[in-house]
């Protein structure tokens, strides 16, 4: 994988939700995701920010195909240059997701190994010689061993869970891994572990991130590039130290000023 290469590409993304009564008929539209576009870039983190309700979650479930757009495309740009689309195997097997909350997202009945074979299985691999291999490779890069793998999630901690969320990702071999607020449900001690090993991970593997977060001081620490979401747009994109230094929309000026700052000399306060 070349660094700097565009390995996925959003085009004009909309998703639109119907409320329907029980009758069938539309009683409200939501329009949760609105004309986006973006692209990931391979070695490098673009960060999606904003307030609860915005429509991050949402733009990183289209981009792993979790859901359908209503409007747009996605783009993903195979290791030999090809272009696919969305919600084809090869493309599923390069965009992987880590979520918010490590403990909902794995299955409570089920061994740590079972889960991570599973996720190669729904991609098509078989071969329980791979299976084995490539899970206790996805173990060792997040720290863990074939001792950990014979456990069940609730034997593990917030941030071991998350780890775990994390090999299950890494386990498939993707170029693209979408971090769905990964670390918001950790304490602080343990949120820098996490993002240390993203970062870790990042650099040994050449991976690109899409970081949804609400958290502007984990911007600053991870993100290459950000865009600001409001109200299902993206209203503002910059390189990360371009737009902590140099914000342009009302929208990132009243988040930057939602940050908390102990010296009240550095304190700012912005209108709206």
């Amino acid at each position: 994988m070349t660094l700097e290469q565009t390995v996925l590409e959003a085009r004009n993304l909309t998703k639109t939700f119907v409320t329907r009564s029980p009758m069938g008929r539309t009683v409200a539209e939501t329009k949760a995701v609105d004309q986006v576009s973006l692209s990931l870039t391979a070695g490098r983190t673009y960060a999606l920010v904003g307030e609860s309700g915005s429509g991050k979650s949402t733009t990183g479930r289209l981009l792993q195909g979790l859901i359908t757009p209503t409007a747009g495309e996605v783009i993903v740009s195979a290791a030999d240059g090809s272009k696919l689309t969305q919600n084809t195997k090869r493309s599923n097997r390069d965009v992987q997701m880590i979520f918010q909350d490590p403990y909902s997202s794995l299955n409570p009945r089920r061994r740590i190994r079972s889960i991570l074979e599973e996720s190669l299985r729904i991609i098509g691999e078989k071969d329980p010689t791979t299976l084995r291999s490539k899970v206790d490779e996805a173990l060792s890069a997040v720290g863990f061993s074939d001792e950990h793998a014979q456990r069940y999630p609730h034997e593990f901690s917030g941030g071991q869970r998350q780890r775990i969320g994390i090999a299950r990702a890494l386990v498939a071999s993707p170029r693209i891994i979408i971090c769905d607020e990964p670390v918001s449900a950790l304490d602080v001690s343990i949120q820098a572990q996490i993002l240390n090993l993203l970062r870790s991970l990042q650099a040994d593997l050449g991976l690109a991130y899409l970081f949804i977060t609400h958290d502007m001081s984990v911007v600053r620490y991870l993100a290459h590039r950000v865009g600001v979401m409001h109200q299902g747009k993206i209203v503002e994109e910059a390189d990360t130290a371009e737009l902590f230094a140099n914000p342009q929309h009302d929208y990132t000026k009243r988040l930057l000023a939602s940050v908390p700052i102990h010296h009240p000399s550095q304190r700012t306060t912005a209108k709206g």
